[in-house]
């Protein structure tokens, strides 16, 4: 005989079951989605945690009555995945917009210490800003602004991949490359 289910589901609303039958249905559907819809469809429809888990090829029922606690506190959400571990992600999206903005401004040679940017004078310059980040490491830097199609040139500071200035008889003129970009990969 069966444990008592601790949480047991509860009623279904119109709209869930329908979004459910629907998403159980779905080959466009990542297979997780899928699994999961049939799981709460299977429970709520009077079969135990380990039945449901066994009907869609599980083995546990355990994490069938996790799903079913999390079903009831978050609904259809509970179907798509959370983080499913692996490292913490430090520096989301506004972080990494924060190191963009500040190797598009020019150093100052007083406050910054340079007339060109490198990684160490990024980081110190992101560190010492009232709203920049304290704990940002050189390694970090360099992967943004790589993600962000920037690469390093010695003789220059962080520049755009595939775009240069070029000095002619009138001024400096901007020049871009318009196959750089499917080069970045």
């Amino acid at each position: 005989m069966s444990r008592r289910q601790q949480d047991p589901l509860r009623a279904l609303t119109a709209e869930e079951r329908q979004a459910l039958e629907q998403l159980s249905r779905a080959s466009s559907e990542p297979a997780s989605h899928v699994a999961r819809a049939k799981l709460v469809l299977a429970v709520a429809d009077g079969r135990s945690y380990s039945a449901a888990a066994r009907s869609v090829g599980r083995r546990s029922g355990d994490a069938v009555g996790r799903l079913v606690a999390r079903f009831n506190r978050e609904g259809l959400a509970a179907i798509a995945p959370r983080h499913g571990g692996g490292a913490v992600v430090v520096y989301g999206e506004p972080e990494r917009g924060r190191i963009r903005a500040e190797v598009r401004r020019a150093p100052d040679r007083e406050a910054d210490g340079a007339t060109i940017w490198s990684l160490s004078t990024l980081r110190r310059a992101l560190r010492r800003a009232p709203d920049g980040l304290p704990g940002v490491r050189e390694d970090t830097v360099r992967r943004v602004l790589r993600a962000a199609g920037r690469h390093w040139q010695r003789d220059r500071s962080w520049c755009e991949t595939g775009v240069a200035v070029r000095q002619r008889k009138a001024g400096p003129v901007t020049v871009t490359d318009p196959d750089a970009a499917p080069q970045n990969g």
